[in-house]
């Protein structure tokens, strides 16, 4: 990708971070967008912002549908933008590739954070058991130690993504859409109750009568799950039944490209509250809907 197109990209970066309220630091940008400019033709684009007290004063880029060939993390370390310290996250998505098959990458970046997190997807045939990914030696202790827990809930062979965050050390992952039951409200109360997330909100309730997918949170400093999130894909974000942030008011109206109906929106259990992520497409290629859905509320 010539230089100029990825100066064209990084301009709409720009305009979109100030329809949003948050100052790009262009020293965090730049590189990652010199570094990945190569596949930006092929990858699905959008922007994310979320409410909630760790990603609000950011705005996130994300490409997904990377080439197989391509690792996102190995990329950043040799590129100087991301810096391994000797924790179990530094080897996890390496330790990935090699057990499992792989349909595809990601990367997150943030406008002011750089670059964040990689998405590792399962081709879409082969979902993957929660058993063999606990088996991993750089996998977090808690997902083992949950593993009978997905069991009971029917989702512990359904595996479709992994997400890494490396500067929050956290893991995703990533369900095929689970048995219609698991998003009626008994069912819902239930695997919150029991994840010791709180009760879900009536608007939440009422969110998930939609919801395609599922995902948790886990880190490698806690036996628990620090937040379930559930997706819904929608053409009217603002007319859900939850009460959308600021933020994402402002890029569903005033986004400086043609968003068009593509949009993912997510709404995560915490036990501080519920947090409202929004995905809005910049560059977007149907081949691969089947793929993308539920990592977009991530």
């Amino acid at each position: 990708m010539s230089e100029a197109r990825i100066s064209e990209f990084y301009s709409v970066v720009a305009e979109t971070s100030r329809v949003v309220g948050v100052s790009l630091a262009r020293e965090r940008v730049w590189p990652v967008l010199a570094a990945y400019g190569h596949v930006m033709a092929s990858a699905v684009i959008s922007f994310r912002v979320q409410t909630g007290p760790r990603g609000a004063d950011d705005l996130d880029c994300r490409w997904t549908m990377l080439p197989a060939d391509l690792d996102p993390y190995g990329v950043a370390v040799s590129e100087g933008f991301a810096r391994e310290t000797g924790h179990p996250v530094d080897g996890l998505s390496a330790e990935i590739h090699r057990a499992f098959p792989v349909g595809g990458y990601g990367f997150d970046f943030g406008v002011v954070g750089g670059f964040k997190k990689t998405w590792t997807f399962f081709p879409a045939a082969v979902p993957q058991p929660v058993a063999r990914l606990a088996e991993l030696s750089s996998m977090p202790s808690s997902v083992a130690g949950n593993l009978a827990f997905f069991e009971r809930y029917g989702v512990a062979d359904i595996v479709n993504t992994v997400g890494i965050d490396y500067p929050k050390r956290t893991v995703n992952l990533y369900f095929n859409p689970p048995s219609p039951g698991f998003f009626r409200p008994e069912g819902l109360r239930a695997f919150l109750g029991e994840a010791g997330l709180p009760e879900p909100s009536e608007g939440l309730l009422r969110f998930c009568e939609r919801a395609f997918g599922v995902y948790v949170t886990l880190n490698w400093d806690s036996p628990t799950i620090d937040r379930v999130t559930f997706a819904v894909k929608t053409t009217d974000p603002l007319g859900l039944p939850v009460e959308a942030g600021p933020g994402i008011g402002k890029l569903v109206e005033s986004a400086p490209y043609p968003a068009g109906d593509q949009y993912v929106y997510g709404v995560s259990v915490t036990p501080r509250g519920e947090i409202h992520k929004l995905q809005s497409y910049y560059q977007w290629h149907a081949r691969v809907e089947s793929m993308l859905r539920a990592v977009d509320a991530g």
